[in-house]
């Protein structure tokens, strides 16, 4: 991180870097390992017990998810509301009808949209093991929004096969637009959601204006991540107008694809 900064000294960090203090802290320690966090599949599949719930829920009432959105960074939080339906689609759905499943991430880092498919490190100064994923390149450094844990370059490695394969889907969604849907889901809910999950609420309200335009009825389902209350600074920038909206510019993406490991 210092390292980092001497030659950016207005770098805002990265998850990435993040991981990469982690392991070089946990390295030089006898008494200290570091277990590799949300990007892994096994945190993607110990994450699953909010879907098998969900499907619980569902079945008590009577009703089954048409799509389900859930915001992604790494993949943890979308993994683990969505797997448990990935096996019933496989199945041919519940009483034959599939669940749509929707990755929602910043277009501001768009890893699943306009990233690659290949082999990459899961940490900004290569510690951690090669994974193939969806990636925008190691040393990505993403915008200053305020989704901190969705300002990542990569996602799990099952994430990105799913997605490669065609089984999920991923749409990209503006800052202005998220802290739009989380100010509406607070005036109407008395709940108000971190900017993460600001980004499933943001697609499922675009769904639902999309089913009324068209007269089409559908069970729509969003996974809420966690609260905001400790983003309330990020609110009031908002409310001031002081937030702007950032699309990565394709060059750049290309720039940081450019320095992904070399296979032989």
């Amino acid at each position: 991180g210092r390292d980092i900064l001497q030659r950016d000294p207005d770098n805002q960090g990265s998850l990435g870097i993040a991981i990469s203090e982690a392991v070089e802290e946990a390295a030089g320690r006898a008494d200290t390992s570091y277990a590799l966090g949300s990007v892994l599949n096994h945190v993607a599949l110990h994450q699953t017990i909010i879907g098998q719930e969900a499907k619980q829920q569902f079945v008590k009432v009577g009703d089954w998810p048409d799509v389900i959105f859930a915001p992604c960074g790494g993949g943890s939080s979308f993994a683990g509301v969505a797997f448990p339906f990935v096996a019933e689609n496989a199945a041919g759905g519940h009483a034959g009808r599939p669940t749509r499943l929707v990755a929602v991430e910043p277009a501001s880092c768009p890893t699943l949209t306009k990233g690659t498919y290949a082999y990459d490190f899961g940490d900004a100064s290569g510690f951690t093991p090669l994974m193939k994923m969806y990636t925008l390149g190691h040393d990505f450094m993403p915008p200053g929004i305020h989704a901190g844990g969705l300002r990542y370059h990569g996602d799990s490695p099952l994430v990105s096969q799913l997605y490669h394969e065609g089984l999920i889907e991923a749409v990209a969604v503006t800052q202005l637009a998220t802290f739009e849907a989380g100010v509406l889901f607070a005036r109407a809910e008395g709940v108000i959601p971190a900017p993460e999950s600001n980004h499933a609420i943001r697609a499922a309200i675009d769904e639902a204006i999309c089913c009324r335009e068209s007269g089409e009825a559908k069970t729509i389902f969003f996974n809420l991540t966690g609260h905001g209350h400790f983003d309330m600074a990020a609110y009031d920038r908002y409310f001031a107008g002081e937030l702007e909206d950032f699309e990565y510019p394709a060059e750049a993406i290309r720039a940081s694809l450019a320095h992904l490991p070399k296979l032989t």
